[in-house]
């Protein structure tokens, strides 16, 4: 079978900090009277499945493609979940104070899955931070002691941020997302988040503070790292072994060619287009969608408006 670029139906995830932003920027179908903090857009995890939306393949879990088609898709011998997880994040409020373990952590733990993800800013209300690090010099003794009177924050790295940021963050980085925030996340596929502090927060449902995870996340947390890289906002936005991103920009009108030989994601932010591929039917995309387009596959972008875009591989 010839595979063609592909969308997948979005899985929204409830959350004590989301909000309705995914709907009134992307027109996303929003469950009502329930806070979204998450659609996970490319998805292929146990407790989350993206389902084909297009094409002959709709209705097609990712999962089920990986073990039809692995190989195609990824250009090379391969076998496994697909090994990305992109997510659109709307932070109403503030998110909890954690880590995601990396592979050594994952090895002494014995669970969990390493996670790297970087964080583009889609949109931010005045004054938006991020929480990204640790203050030089601090020691494992002295967050313990903080994380157990309630003062960890007061060691976090506190950045301002804006719209069109790139942020890299490695597994092992302590972080936590700051009010007023839309973002699109790239990561490897895991779930795995371990809280240390959660603002004295109580979820209304349970009228109890969420869980914390504050062994794991001390023998998760990275202390002595060197500082945070600085945001990225063209070009190259991500150069890592986990993954690589790019920006794009184009305007109406333009076309781009993709070849043959890699996959890639494009995760779209503004404007929209249409791509065709060989005995396909075109695809018609716009802000807020994310396309998979297989490595077997050759396409042609046509933008119909002025359009950014990011393209992960």
């Amino acid at each position: 079978m010839t595979l063609y670029p592909m969308t997948f139906e979005p899985l929204f995830q409830e959350r004590i900090w989301g909000g309705r932003k995914l709907n009134t920027l992307f027109g996303k179908p929003l469950p009502a009277n329930t806070p979204i903090g998450e659609s996970w857009e490319l998805a292929d995890l146990p407790n989350g499945q993206s389902v084909v939306a297009n094409g002959s393949l709709k209705g097609r879990t990712l999962r089920s493609l990986m073990q039809q088609y692995g190989d195609a898709i990824m250009g090379r011998t391969f076998s496994g979940a697909f090994p990305l997880l992109i997510k659109l994040l709307d932070a109403e409020d503030i998110l909890s104070v954690q880590v995601h373990p990396d592979a050594e952590a994952c090895r002494r733990l014995g669970q969990g899955e390493p996670k790297t993800e970087c964080w583009y800013i889609v949109a931010a209300e005045p004054g938006a931070v991020i929480y990204k690090g640790l203050k030089p010099g601090t020691t494992k003794a002295a967050f313990q002691k903080a994380v157990e009177n309630g003062s960890c924050a007061d060691y976090l790295v506190k950045v301002p941020v804006k719209v069109g940021q790139c942020h890299f963050l490695p597994s092992g980085m302590c972080h936590a997302i700051g009010a007023g925030l839309v973002i699109a996340e790239i990561q490897q596929p895991s779930d795995t988040t371990y809280r240390v502090f959660d603002w004295n927060r109580i979820d209304a449902k349970t009228g109890k503070p969420r869980q914390l995870h504050i062994a794991e996340a001390m023998e998760s947390i990275h202390f002595g790292d060197a500082a945070p890289q600085p945001p990225t906002t063209v070009g190259r936005l991500v150069d890592a072994p986990e993954f690589k991103v790019d920006k794009g920009h184009d305007s109406p009108g333009r076309e781009v060619l993709l070849k043959q030989g890699t996959m890639r994601v494009l995760v779209v932010l503004t404007g929209g287009g249409t791509i065709t591929a060989p005995k396909a039917k075109p695809l018609t995309f716009a802000a807020g969608q994310t396309l998979l387009i297989p490595a077997d596959c050759e396409c042609v972008i046509e933008f119909a408006k002025d359009t950014e875009y990011l393209t992960v591989t």
